[in-house]
């Protein structure tokens, strides 16, 4: 496990990890974190984010991929901590860089390899994003992402979904060729509209820390639409920190701050809110503890 990224600072003024929240009565998971990129002044090993997590009621965590190291990481944690489960991907971003290279199919059936082992629960994260890839370097996203959708397939598995304006091309390549049975939609960054289309397909929504954010309306008008057994929350630590920490480094062991914040808005309590998000993420990924 010693592939580690480091996160730049973006300007950001305050890099001290903050002070934990209140801790949860009843415990969550967090459905994405990538614990292999490190950040701040202070960075955390992947012990201390987990034994922080836990004592604030956030008892396992999802860690999610984009590369051939990272997920190869991923898998490792998991084998080393039954608090971790792995995802493992190539992250569409990645996708025409590996294809560039002549190394796209080989890129995948590494994630084929890994997505056999036990503690892999998901394919993630994949799909397609238009914001950073320019349009003539796309194709190898879609080959990527229908590619990824086999695997979750054939390893019987969750999906873990990154769209960033591709709202449509997305939507339209699952329904083409058929979505895993647990679909989930990372960091969901749709409208009301959008989320009533996949509750009705049965897909999972994730939420992240910028449904916090003031100009985030879209994201709460989703959440409220979304039904209770199709709600996830994540962190996409280290990024997205929760306001009011916003700016500031993000981890799993700030989930209760996203997780108070989505259980104000949908006006029901906090324990019922977390114990439904709890059993929805073993419903998606398993057992932590198998």
């Amino acid at each position: 496990m010693t592939y580690v990224k480091s996160r730049d600072s973006d300007g950001r003024k305050d890099l001290k990890y903050p002070a934990a929240p209140e801790p949860l009565a009843v415990p969550v998971y967090d459905n994405h974190a990538h614990l292999e990129i490190t950040d701040g002044v202070e960075p955390l090993s992947l012990a201390e984010q987990l034994d922080r997590a836990q004592a604030v009621g956030v008892a396992g965590v999802v860690q999610a991929s984009g590369d051939i190291e990272s997920s190869r990481w991923a898998v490792d944690a998991a084998a080393s901590d039954q608090r971790v489960l792995a995802a493992v991907a190539i992250h569409p971003n990645d996708a025409p860089t590996y294809a560039e290279a002549g190394q796209l199919d080989h890129a995948i059936s590494v994630i084929d390899e890994l997505a056999s082992h036990p503690r892999t629960r998901a394919i993630g994260e994949t799909g397609l994003d238009f914001f950073r890839t320019e349009p003539e370097r796309q194709a190898p996203q879609f080959e990527s992402f229908e590619a990824h959708i086999a695997l979750a397939k054939k390893h019987g598995i969750a999906m873990q979904i990154h769209d960033r304006d591709a709202h449509d091309a997305v939507l339209e390549t699952l329904n083409r060729v058929s979505a895993p049975d647990r679909t989930v939609f990372h960091c969901f960054s749709g409208d009301d509209a959008m989320a009533r289309i996949c509750a009705d397909a049965g897909y999972y929504l994730s939420f992240a820390g910028n449904v916090t954010f003031k100009n985030a309306q879209n994201l709460r008008d989703a959440l409220k639409v979304t039904p209770l057994d199709r709600i996830l929350v994540e962190t996409d630590a280290p990024f997205l920190t929760p306001v009011p920490l916003r700016g500031r480094p993000n981890a799993p062991y700030l989930i209760p701050l996203t997780l108070r914040f989505m259980a104000a808005e949908l006006d029901m309590p906090v324990d019922e809110l977390a114990a439904r998000v709890a059993a929805n993420t073993v419903a998606v990924y398993g057992s932590f503890e198998d």
